[in-house]
């Protein structure tokens, strides 16, 4: 019963969340974070965090700054509700992308890897089929496999190539027209070996484009899909490796 009222007390009313998430939509980024930052609601601070994290992904370089802004609203939206998945996907990715700025070594004296697998797998006991977690924790054991190996990915965190496309897979079929999604997990593959997984990341990368984008950062991706897409087919392999690097959110 406790519980049950602790929710609706830190809960936003369906018209406030609606509202929040038409300015995110909208790409109205800023006031989205303000606005949402201003309920001091879990949903709230979940809407700022994920408007922070389109906001640090649509720029032209990666931001550090921005990233740990999306990780501050992500920590306040886990910390007013645990049971909000939101907050655990939003903050487990900018965990992810700051890690990509700050390099393998700095990361994972923060512990950055482990609090990030353990935000999504608190996203996916809340909500099992997350498309965002199961898209975003396939990407997980994706990178770690790519960063240390199989064997070391394994031991350490007990990552692997494998669990990572079962994920995709369960993406997948959670949300298939989801752009986002759809693009994250090519991302993902063509990270780790492009050539290898040369079929799956062009079919994703055709779901992405010929999905219907319903935000406007779905918008901006669809059309990062479509250049990664091109230079697949035109065979510009090193066009490609220097555009996937950018939009991968390395410096």
């Amino acid at each position: 019963m406790k519980a049950a009222l602790l929710a609706l007390v830190l809960a936003a009313s369906p018209a406030e969340s609606t509202s929040l998430f038409a300015l995110y939509a909208q790409g109205q980024y800023d006031e989205a974070m303000r606005q949402g930052a201003a309920t001091g609601t879990a949903m709230g601070f979940a809407i700022a965090a994920r408007a922070a994290m389109a906001d640090a992904m649509m720029r032209p370089a990666p931001c550090l700054e921005c990233l740990k802004r999306a990780e501050a609203y992500a920590r306040r939206a886990v910390a007013a509700d645990r049971d909000a998945a939101d907050g655990h996907v939003w903050l487990a990715a900018a965990l992810g992308y700051e890690a990509r700025i700050v390099g393998l070594v700095r990361a994972r004296l923060d512990n950055d890897p482990a609090q990030a697998k353990a935000n999504l797998d608190d996203a996916l006991k809340v909500q099992p089929d997350n498309a965002y977690a199961l898209a975003a924790l396939g990407g997980w054991n994706v990178e770690i496999v790519r960063a240390g190996g199989k064997f070391l990915a394994n031991r350490l965190y007990g990552a692997s190539i494998e669990q990572g496309m079962t994920l995709f897979d369960r993406a997948v079929r959670a949300q298939p027209r989801n752009v986002a999604v759809r693009y994250q997990i090519a991302l993902s593959l063509a990270g780790l070996d492009a050539e290898t997984h040369r079929g799956r990341i062009d079919s994703e990368l055709e779901a992405a484009i010929r999905a219907t984008p319903e935000t406007a950062y779905e918008k901006f991706v669809q059309g990062r899909a479509a250049e990664l897409l091109a230079l697949l087919k035109r065979n510009d392999r090193d066009a490609f490796e220097s555009k996937l690097r950018s939009f991968q959110g390395y410096p």
